[in-house]
């Protein structure tokens, strides 16, 4: 019940290779489970950003009254990767001894928001659900931590999918849970859900 409203949501998004992105952003606005509205849309051009900066933005949004207000800092990425099995970041003895050190008691204090990371393989799933007519998905596999992002690629016609990818993410809330979900890549459409899990990392 606001034109005004104020979220104050932070999201990171990842970029690992130099190439041109434009940020899409809309607008909605819900009655209820079942009406929505779009109110607008925006872009923003990533690679004209200054970066090691924040930028603020006032964004007028496209053929609708209003617009949006962002910061937007482009930084190097920090602590996040996605890698492929064989070429593990923490398969190295001598990576591994540095990152205990830099984790041991007596250097816990010297940077209070450096809290740890955390790395997940994504092997395979198993037994998936079909979601097309043939009996088979395209299954890809999201992880999520905080409002942190990543996602493997799509395996084609396949209930037993194997992805063997790496990801390595930044913890900023010891108390955030690792979220784990399938979907069937469906074109154009949005995907269809095929299955989660929740891990809290006080549990690991």
């Amino acid at each position: 019940k606001s034109a005004n409203p104020q979220w104050r949501e932070q999201f990171d998004f990842h970029y690992f290779s130099d190439r041109k992105d434009m940020l899409d952003i809309e607008v909605w606005r819900k009655d209820n489970k079942k009406h929505k509205e779009l109110l607008g849309t925006c872009q923003v051009d990533i690679t004209a950003l200054p970066t090691k900066q924040t930028n603020c933005l006032e964004l007028p949004l496209e053929k609708h009254p209003g617009s949006l207000l962002m910061l937007i800092a482009v930084a190097p990425c920090t602590g996040v990767s996605i890698s492929d099995l064989c070429v593990c970041p923490l398969g190295d003895p001598s990576e591994r001894q540095q990152i205990s050190q830099r984790y041991c008691i007596k250097n816990s204090f010297r940077d209070i928001k450096d809290i740890g990371f955390l790395q997940v393989k994504v092997l395979k799933a198993v037994d998936l659900l079909a979601a097309d007519f043939a009996g088979k998905s395209d299954p890809f596999c999201v992880l999520e931590l905080g409002n942190d992002s990543l996602q493997t690629h799509t395996v084609y016609k396949n209930l037993n999918p194997e992805w063997n990818k790496v990801f390595t993410f930044p913890i900023k809330d010891i108390h955030d849970v690792l979220e784990v979900t399938v979907f069937d890549e469906d074109g154009d459409k949005p995907p269809d859900f095929l299955g989660k899990v929740a891990i809290p990392l006080l549990s690991v």
